[in-house]
């Protein structure tokens, strides 16, 4: 058995191409696909955030507003980039997202990727410590993020309040229990996967990470998971870690999805995030279900992992996208037995 979500980018342009002309199209419509999935019998709605870009940003509103329109599926991100976050806000906006939704809340966050801007967390307020990288500042705030979602009482209260305060140091309300379990680690690497294990975080690997080995990108994202979990297991948890991975899957089924994907990429790509960091892209999958369902047999990181993603193109809209997802739960789940 597997869960099986959907992770959007949420995109727009003002193209006559576009289902999604404008934010207010992209917001609304990623309630209704939400909801549409749910129907469908799927287990997640996962939304990515990307700054100064025309794309899903600040995700707690949606997130809200998801979970008062949703009962089951779970709802979640993919990932909030932790440079531009204040930690101790950040609990209070999750915490009544996830209160709203009922504790369906899949928080995903990382130390982020590439952004539209040069060092756009500076806008936001924030910059590196002296000796620090971004990428440590991200780490930073979100072990902050980690803590303080213990809920331990940390702030001196004031002797003379506007209202009356509970006996001892305060914390952060909202507070949701048990959001702390249900925080994930967007790791682009293995030490990165480690340190998410350590620090009892579950784990979403995307469909790019660092080109450690050479070796084919599910094969990387194969030992990538085994990896984080015997760091976890180390670590000593009690509880069974969640493992999730994003993919592009498109089951060929009508002339429409032959049309969009018909030619899809068939290989992995390599490229380069930054100057230094060498990365590979995991390949597409477009096929007729049968040849789907054999290609994706042979893919050793979808195996090894309890959640799957799939990546959705937004921009066609809330029918087209409910489509691909059925496809995939109709054709492919059963089969490849996770369902």
């Amino acid at each position: 058995m597997k869960k099986i979500g959907f992770l959007s980018f949420g995109h727009w342009t003002p193209s006559p191409q576009s289902q999604a002309r404008s934010a207010a199209d992209v917001l609304l419509q990623s309630i209704d696909l939400a909801v549409a999935a749910e129907e469908l019998g799927a287990d997640g709605a996962y939304f990515r955030v990307h700054h100064f870009a025309r794309q899903l940003a600040s995700p707690f509103p949606l997130l809200a507003a998801v979970g008062a329109k949703t009962s089951r599926i779970e709802i979640g991100t993919a990932v909030i980039d932790m440079r531009y976050e204040n930690p101790l806000y950040m609990i209070e906006d999750a915490s009544a997202a996830d209160l709203i939704a009922r504790g369906r809340l899949q928080l995903g966050i990382s130390r982020g990727s590439p952004e539209q801007v040069i060092d756009g967390w500076r806008y936001f307020g924030y910059q590196p410590g002296e000796g620090e990288t971004d990428a440590d500042m991200g780490r930073r705030h979100a072990e902050i993020f980690l803590d303080m979602l213990r809920g331990q009482g940390f702030a001196q209260p004031n002797p003379r309040p506007m209202f009356p305060n509970p006996p001892g140091l305060l914390r952060l309300e909202p507070l949701s229990e048990g959001l702390r379990e249900r925080i994930w680690w967007g790791a682009g690497s293995n030490v990165t996967a480690v340190w998410a294990a350590k620090l009892g975080m579950n784990l979403q690997s995307s469909t790019l990470k660092s080109d450690e080995t050479g070796e084919a990108f599910h094969i990387q994202q194969a030992a990538q998971i085994r990896a984080y979990r015997a760091a976890w297991k180390e670590a000593g948890h009690t509880r069974e870690p969640r493992v999730s991975v994003s993919r592009s899957i498109f089951a060929l089924v009508d002339d429409r999805d032959r049309a969009y994907f018909g030619n899809g990429q068939e290989e992995d790509q390599i490229g380069f995030i930054d100057e230094r960091t060498r990365a590979i892209f995991g390949r597409g999958y477009a096929a007729e279900p049968d040849k789907l369902i054999e290609q994706l047999e042979t893919d050793e990181a979808i195996a090894e992992a309890d959640t799957l993603l799939l990546t959705v193109p937004n921009q066609l809209g809330v029918a087209y996208n409910a489509h691909v997802i059925e496809s995939i739960l109709t054709h492919v789940a059963p089969a490849m037995g996770w369902r």
